[in-house]
């Protein structure tokens, strides 16, 4: 599976929506970024994800230490 980076997922999804994608289920969300899932024009699955880039700048800074 492909995981794709995106901003505005919330966004991306309805306009991918209007374009006929498939999206697989609904937008879940979590402490560390929001992910949906799509299906490609072969049927492959893409995975969308916005993070949250504080939580990961927190937990690599606390690697560090």
């Amino acid at each position: 599976m492909i995981n794709y980076r995106v901003e505005n997922i919330e966004e991306l999804v309805k306009l991918l929506r209007q374009d006929g994608v498939v999206i697989c289920d609904d937008i879940a969300s979590y402490d560390y970024g929001k992910f949906v899932h799509i299906l490609d024009n072969d049927g492959n699955k893409i995975e969308l994800w916005e993070p949250v880039d504080e939580v990961f700048d927190e937990f690599y800074e606390n690697k560090k230490e």
